[in-house]
């Protein structure tokens, strides 16, 4: 193919300099695409063409768009989500919506560094529009995942020849803080549990001290728990997905296939779910018709399953009233599987116990060693010193 020449071209009474160029296919519709350039002097067309001739040969050419970045996300998120459930989906445009609010306006191609800086910097100080008191600062985490979202969809630009380079690349988010877990300790355990005694959520928070997410413990089905075997399966959840139109319940599968898993039970925990089996059989004797029978194990009076949101409520005011430390349901979590690892329990079976396919994962996130477990590692060394 002959290389493109710059013509001269007749505008009114002045003569401009005019070149076309063939700058390959749309990587959408593959239709061929062309550049037409004129300028007022011959030598900034030489160039220009130079340039863009230089971007096409190496495969990195953006041809001009007017595309907004609002309009982008919108074909982004089609395709970044497409197939994932629900909750990953509202994810993915939560963390966006700050990006969209602020900068939806704004021609892709004209996007800068500086426009992203700015984006980070309002979020950081007054960029709260909801969850909270609006204009507040947004916390570290909110900002981390935003920003790595919008590379993310910038990287798909620069593959798609829409961008040159991912403006959003440099730009640092504010340093998280890290939190130091403190879960409950064996004895705080044991408070809770003598103040459960006879309750009627019992097993469901039993399950809780087992390990179980919230999700799991809501999702979880009276065919799902064999008494005599004295095993449950953990195979179901339920949780809350923040819809336009409100919070929605979905039910899905574990998050992995090592989320589905067959747990041994204690035996008391055995004997609280065989209690709650019998108070459920004699609430639907007394409900009669208006009863569901749903056969979730964590349901109301009359047999409707209840949401995570109604569990924490409720486990909340059981810690109130046995008097511990108010902690989030997920944290008896970090405290069963603590237990575990503090005990002897090897790694790998605390992982699966918790249904993590990383089997590391338990330990780097989960486990939180108290200064009394630490002493521990001094009678063990007393013992090596004599």
């Amino acid at each position: 193919m002959a290389a493109p020449k710059i013509r001269t071209v007749q505008v009114g009474d002045q003569v401009r300099y005019r070149f076309v160029v063939d700058t390959g296919r749309d990587p959408i519709t593959g239709k061929r695409r062309q550049l037409t350039r004129t300028f007022d002097r011959k030598k900034d067309a030489q160039a220009e063409l130079a340039k863009v001739l230089h971007e096409v040969n190496r495969g990195a050419y953006s041809a001009p768009s007017r595309t907004t970045l609002d309009d982008y996300l919108t074909g982004w998120l089609r395709s970044a989500t497409r197939g994932k459930e629900a909750a990953t989906i509202r994810n993915y445009a939560d963390a966006l919506r700050p990006v969209r609010d602020r900068l939806g306006a704004v021609p892709l191609q004209k996007l800068t560094t500086r426009h992203v800086e700015d984006l980070v910097d309002w979020m950081a100080t007054e960029g709260r529009r909801r969850g909270g008191k609006p204009g507040t600062p947004l916390g570290a985490r909110t900002i981390a995942l935003t920003l790595s979202r919008l590379r993310s969809a910038l990287d798909a630009a620069v593959t798609h020849r829409l961008l040159e380079f991912n403006v959003a690349a440099p730009v640092k988010a504010p340093a998280q803080p890290k939190t130091r877990r403190e879960p409950w300790t064996a004895a705080e355990v044991r408070t809770f549990l003598r103040a459960l005694a006879g309750q009627r959520l019992e097993a469901p928070l039993l399950l809780s001290l087992l390990g179980l997410r919230p999700a799991e413990v809501c999702g979880m089905r009276w065919s799902d728990v064999d008494l005599d075997a004295e095993t449950i399966s953990v195979a179901n959840t339920r949780t809350l997905v923040a819809t336009d139109d409100g919070m929605v319940v979905v039910e899905k599968g574990p998050k992995s296939a090592a989320g589905v898993r067959t747990l041994p039970l204690p035996a008391q925990v055995t004997a609280a779910l065989g209690r709650l089996r019998t108070a459920q059989a004699a609430e639907k004797l007394a409900a009669g018709p208006a009863y569901s029978s749903t056969g979730y194990v964590l349901v109301d009076e009359i047999g409707e399953p209840c949401r995570t949101d109604w569990f924490r409520r409720r486990a909340y005011e059981a810690m109130g009233t046995a008097g511990v430390r108010k902690l989030r349901l997920y944290d008896a979590r970090h405290a069963v599987l603590t237990y575990l690892a503090v005990n002897g329990v090897p790694g790998v079976i605390v992982s699966a116990w918790a249904g993590h396919s990383d089997l590391s994962l338990a330990s780097r996130v989960y486990v939180h060693p108290s200064a009394k477990d630490l002493e521990q590692g001094r009678d063990a060394l007393s013992a090596l010193l004599g």
